[in-house]
């Protein structure tokens, strides 16, 4: 069952934008732990882009600092990715985590399934 679903992905030129955002269709929450953006370029392993921690300030990475800013929306269940000067070294699968506690599964990971980031001249 598909829990997390991103979108707002796709191929874009040296210095645009583009905004990713990342629903969750999980039910009877409890609590929302996190929120954060992972990538995972060819060759490469899945890393950290930013993330939303509950109560915490956003939190990111070397890769994203100055240039992107991650936003939830907690009443629906959403995260957004705002992405900036895009670089060609930002071209990788962008994937959505949440962190959630419902009543009946107790506290688990969801990933979305990806989305295609490609920025080429």
């Amino acid at each position: 069952q598909v829990y997390l679903v991103e979108s707002g992905g796709g191929l874009v030129q040296p210095g645009e934008s583009l905004r990713l955002s990342c629903v969750s269709s999980v039910g009877n929450i409890f609590r929302m732990y996190a929120m954060a953006w992972y990538r995972q370029a060819p060759g490469k392993q899945r890393e950290l882009v930013a993330c939303i921690n509950s109560g915490e300030r956003p939190d990111y990475t070397n890769v994203a600092r100055g240039r992107f800013t991650i936003s939830g929306d907690n009443a629906k269940n959403t995260v957004y990715l705002e992405m900036n000067s895009l670089k060609p070294e930002d071209t990788a699968v962008y994937y959505c985590y949440f962190q959630i506690s419902t009543v009946v599964l107790g506290r688990r990971n969801y990933w979305g399934q990806g989305t295609q980031v490609t920025v080429s001249s």
